[in-house]
């Protein structure tokens, strides 16, 4: 019988494997599986903590005052807000249910940043109620319906237009939003007419400008090209009398699924600091709101293997988790390191990996070489960031657990959702 290689695991900073054995921290997968059943998400908090405080030693020492806002989106569970938010972490929301949450885990709203294209009044209000520190405001009539939401509650709202800077990044093109045919942002030809026309609304107050490119990204040379155009476009507003206090740069950083080599935060934010000083714009506050490379390489979803189907054509490792646990592999085409939790010797075969649910787009990666038997329980890497966060309940599956290991201690942060609960708001007919 031959041995396998032993497989690696770079840019996944306390997922390793100890002997045959994958573990988190200092707990084993195959352990994780049987006490909490699977599929479940398992996050590393010192891994968590790692990335972000690799952002804060980024931010040190600059003369230019840095302001770090996790992008909830990326991984919502209250338990990985309330890490961040003890790190000293603000936050960078997109709905009024995304504030909920970061008030429920300890966030301050005076720290939180409202992004998103379609905020509703209601949303609106909200913030305005609990003091969020800024609106990233996305277009005209967004910003007309924020002053009168602003008026009615008797506040002034602090704003900052997003423009669209037409930089493309180079990614995926479903988390590609700083082209000119995306729906986010304000147009560059329109930036400066509506920072002008927001000096006469009574209940706004512009403060700062806002970009994001997009998401998945893995070089800088994008964020430059975007930061260049946002910064003309910041002499051109204070040319007309707008007084912009902070430059917003937003997130997007990348992270290693299988071969790519993003910048580390330092390598990302360093270069971007530098074009501002040498513009003359080092002493304006900045923001910036990364997500995924915070929570992406912390986590894993792990799944057991229910069936081992071949046909002529293919081999088929069926699953128990599927696309409503992890869209991202039929969404984006993306793909994640799938791994044993268990190493196996013997002849791998080369499996896709697919799931239960009854779609043919439901597989979590393609053509992988593994040595299976039905039973073994796989780790998928890379899924702390948009797994959790964007499942379903397809196929009336509830979402997974959730798990959040510390060391030797593991905390169950969600648990897995039952049938019972997904019907119970809904009512029979008489």
């Amino acid at each position: 019988m031959k041995t396998l290689a032993q497989p690696t695991l770079p840019g996944h900073p306390h997922i390793a494997y100890d002997g045959d054995s994958l573990r988190i921290e200092q707990v084993s997968a195959s352990a994780l599986a049987a006490s909490f059943g699977t599929p479940t998400y398992v996050y590393s908090r010192a891994a968590i903590e790692q990335a972000a405080q690799q952002y804060l030693h980024a931010a040190q020492g600059s003369p230019t005052p840095v302001a770090l806002r996790y992008a909830v989106k990326a991984n919502s569970n209250l338990a990985v807000l309330q890490l961040l938010a003890r790190m000293g972490w603000g936050f960078d929301i997109v709905s009024g249910g995304e504030l909920q949450r970061v008030l429920a885990a300890g966030g301050a709203a005076g720290n939180v940043v409202f992004s998103g294209v379609g905020k509703t009044a209601a949303d609106m209000r909200l913030a305005l109620d609990a003091g969020v520190e800024c609106f990233n405001i996305e277009s005209p009539n967004e910003l007309a319906v924020l002053d009168r939401v602003a008026q009615q509650a008797g506040r002034i709202a602090r704003v900052a237009l997003r423009v669209n800077p037409d930089v493309d990044a180079g990614t995926h093109p479903y988390i590609s939003t700083g082209l000119k045919t995306n729906k986010f942002g304000i147009a560059q030809d329109q930036a400066v007419d509506l920072a002008v026309h927001s000096a006469l609304l009574p209940h706004v107050r512009l403060v700062g400008i806002a970009s994001h490119i997009g998401s998945q990204i893995a070089s800088v040379a994008p964020y430059l090209d975007a930061l260049d155009r946002v910064l003309d476009l910041v002499q051109a507003m204070e040319r007309k009398g707008a007084q912009i206090e902070h430059i917003d740069l937003g997130g997007g950083l990348g992270i290693r699924y299988t071969d790519e080599t993003p910048p580390t935060p330092q390598e990302w934010l360093a270069p971007l600091l530098a074009r501002l000083a040498a513009r003359g714009f080092g002493h304006r506050r900045v923001m910036v709101e990364p997500g995924r490379s915070i929570v992406g390489n912390a986590g894993v979803l792990l799944t057991q293997t229910l069936f081992l189907k071949s046909t002529p054509a293919k081999h088929f490792a069926v699953v128990d988790a599927g696309m409503n646990d992890l869209i991202r592999p039929t969404l984006y085409e993306a793909e994640q390191a799938v791994v044993p939790a268990e190493r196996r010797r013997g002849m791998a075969l080369r499996y896709d990996i697919v799931g239960p649910v009854c779609e043919s787009g439901d597989w979590l990666a393609r053509d992988r070489s593994l040595v299976l038997a039905e039973g073994d329980v796989l780790a998928v890497l890379s899924s702390g960031a948009y797994g959790m966060a964007m499942a379903s309940n397809y196929n009336s599956r509830g979402r997974p657990a959730e798990v959040l290991v510390d060391g030797d201690k593991t905390h169950l942060i969600r648990p897995r959702e039952t049938v019972e609960q997904l019907y119970a708001s809904e009512r029979l007919l008489p």
